[in-house]
């Protein structure tokens, strides 16, 4: 986003004259005007006063590497190699481009403001605008091969979960496998993607999360969704805040995942179940019943006329019947 330093002037809300932000900035009052032309077809308002200047008529949340890194425990500062951009692909690739060689133990983190090719579970596209909300990931490393990861994606969810409500979410709902639900809808997903094994069962695994922040429109949406500002509007939400919490969240829970496994989590897990004692079907297959929770491996099991029948995340998902 070119027009970053202007909105940041302008993120007070009180009204600038174009030769003071020119002032600032060191360029002309046409590059101003220029400027703001860019930044409102970015999507901001702001208001042109004629003979006084210009008033941005929303609040933004600017993200700020050195006050997400500030807010941070110091132990996890330390690990921690912090990137955030203004645009990018998908901060999941660029976590791939990005990542240290397989003997670091620093952990790569990308933060964006804006993705131009955001991605869900499964491949569908995941609504990203700009100056809203929070698209970030991480690159963890786990040892003990492939097998050590079932349920990762659900411990992820309980770490995102906790970061929000210490943060003044009231109790956030998990939809099994990767989604958190508050207020009216979706607020959240979780997508892990494993890069592959290295030398000795090493797994390099990357976990990326939409979070709906500041959102009030989503018309290309085809599910009930809802954001920390509209579900929660007194909590005063700060994506630098959020940002700092949910790294720290993330990171010591797969230190615990990688020290205890999944057992740690699982009653965290179905302490948020949104599916819990609800007739559920499957999307693929013949196969319907009562949502029964998880099992130690992060099964989703089903209480069917015959028997408890697990579901394995990646082979089907589940949906309520009406």
């Amino acid at each position: 986003m070119k027009s970053r330093a202007l909105i940041g002037l302008l993120a007070d809300g009180k009204v600038h004259s174009g030769e003071s932000l020119a002032s600032s900035l060191g360029i002309s009052r046409t590059a101003i005007w220029k400027q703001v032309r860019r930044a409102v077809e970015e999507g901001y308002d702001i208001d042109t006063i004629r003979g006084k200047g210009y008033r941005l008529t929303t609040p933004v949340d600017l993200l700020d590497r050195e006050t997400i890194l500030k807010e941070m425990p110091e132990s996890i500062q330390r690990r921690v190699q912090l990137d955030v951009l203004e645009e990018v692909d998908s901060t999941n690739a660029e976590i791939v481009r990005l990542r240290p060689g397989s003997g670091s133990a620093i952990i790569p983190v990308c933060i964006a403001d804006f993705q131009t090719a955001g991605r869900g579970r499964r491949g569908r596209v995941w609504q990203s605008p700009r100056g809203e909300n929070l698209y970030l990931s991480l690159g963890l490393t786990f040892r003990g091969g492939f097998s050590m990861l079932d349920g990762l994606s659900l411990v992820l969810g309980v770490a995102v979960a906790e970061a929000l409500e210490t943060a003044g979410a009231k109790q956030v709902g998990l939809k099994w496998p990767n989604d958190l639900f508050l207020g009216r809808g979706k607020i959240a997903g979780i997508l892990v993607e494993l890069q592959g094994e290295l030398e000795e069962g090493v797994v390099q695994v990357v976990a990326g999360i939409g979070l709906n922040v500041h959102m009030r429109q989503a018309g290309a949406v085809d599910q009930a969704w809802d954001s920390l500002s509209i579900a929660a509007p007194e909590a005063r939400w700060s994506r630098n805040d959020l940002s700092s919490r949910l790294i720290a969240s993330l990171i010591s829970a797969a230190d615990q995942f990688a020290a205890e496994g999944f057992g740690a989590f699982r009653a965290r897990w179905q302490a948020r179940d949104i599916f819990a004692d609800q007739w559920l079907s499957a999307s693929q297959g013949d196969l319907s019943g009562l949502g029964q929770g998880i099992d130690e491996s992060g099964n989703y099991l089903l209480q069917t006329d015959q028997a408890v029948v697990p579901v394995r995340a990646g082979e089907i998902s589940l949906r309520v019947v009406s």
